[in-house]
């Protein structure tokens, strides 16, 4: 069976190109969001994984409608092959069905990881090179040391709380037990 995936970003965006194209290529039944790609999930792409059986082709318009990043697309489609399902991409002409549309696939796989390992390499050398500069690195402080001394000497006072210093200060009381350890 032939499973059609269509997604667009906003509200604003209409399904009909891409339902029109899932429908000529034979989709049996098509799964439609609208859901942004950054979003953490994709509730309609879940449903239709929990429903695709082995045999069944998994297909889309386009690559970006069935994944938020390479990686999440790369997952999804793997997820799909352990399942026995294939998956195809219109637009692109990938068919993991065929030895052609899997080489290629994963010759996006492998780019991907690639990509990863360069950035990853890039942010190593740019943290070391900061820290050689001797640049901060993470987060700055919620307190300063003086205020860390300021809030010292006012819980000094037994009839001043906890409390009452943090909103003073304009912090979360646990974030100015936080300071007062360190």
């Amino acid at each position: 069976m032939l499973i059609g995936y269509a997604r667009v970003s906003t509200e604003d965006q209409k399904l009909r190109l891409q339902r029109d194209a899932l429908k000529a290529a034979g989709c049996e039944k098509i799964y439609r969001e609208k859901v942004s790609g950054a979003a953490k999930s994709f509730p309609q792409r879940d449903k239709l994984i929990d429903f695709a059986r082995p045999g069944d082709v998994v297909v889309v318009w386009k690559l970006d409608r069935l994944g938020r990043s390479l990686r999440d697309l790369i997952d999804t489609v793997n997820a799909l092959r352990e399942s026995k399902v294939g998956f195809r991409s219109l637009r692109e002409s990938i068919d993991t069905t065929t030895p052609a549309g899997k080489l290629t696939f994963h010759i996006f796989g492998a780019l991907a990881e690639f990509e990863r390992d360069m950035i990853r390499e890039r942010t190593r050398a740019g943290l070391a090179a900061a820290r050689a500069r001797g640049q901060l690195l993470g987060r700055p402080r919620a307190l300063s040391p003086k205020q860390v001394q300021m809030a010292t000497a006012m819980l000094a006072d037994p009839a001043i709380t906890a409390s009452q210093v943090a909103e003073q200060l304009g912090v979360h009381r646990a974030t100015l037990y936080r300071a007062l350890k360190k």
